[in-house]
């Protein structure tokens, strides 16, 4: 099933979610969880740069190829860590609208 909503990301959130306590032989989501945060940040760290070479020396579809990777991947360290996709979106929309230079700067985690 394509799922082509809006909201992908959220769906793709409760997936990895639900994942978190099925067998690691039958999961790749759940072979993944099992590894712990470190491995989880490793993929993504690989599929940022499998993206950005994507995006460097390939084709749009290569590029949106490795994107979905990256954000598969993402989810997934997201549900390691606790993070809901909505604290995600939260942070988005309170930054909209405000240049991304003033939004730097006023960071007390810099």
């Amino acid at each position: 099933m394509i799922m082509t909503d809006k909201h992908i990301l959220d769906q793709l959130y409760a997936v990895v979610s639900e994942r978190k306590g099925a067998d690691p032989e039958t999961s790749y989501t759940a072979r993944l969880l099992a590894k712990g945060t470190a491995k989880i940040a490793q993929k993504v760290g690989e599929e940022g740069v499998e993206t950005v070479i994507a995006a460097l020396a390939e084709t749009p579809q290569k590029v949106a190829s490795e994107s979905a990777d990256l954000l598969y991947h993402l989810t997934v360290l997201w549900a390691d860590q606790g993070v809901k996709p909505e604290d995600v979106w939260n942070i988005l929309a309170e930054r909209q609208g405000i240049s991304g230079i003033a939004e730097k700067a006023s960071r007390t985690d810099k």
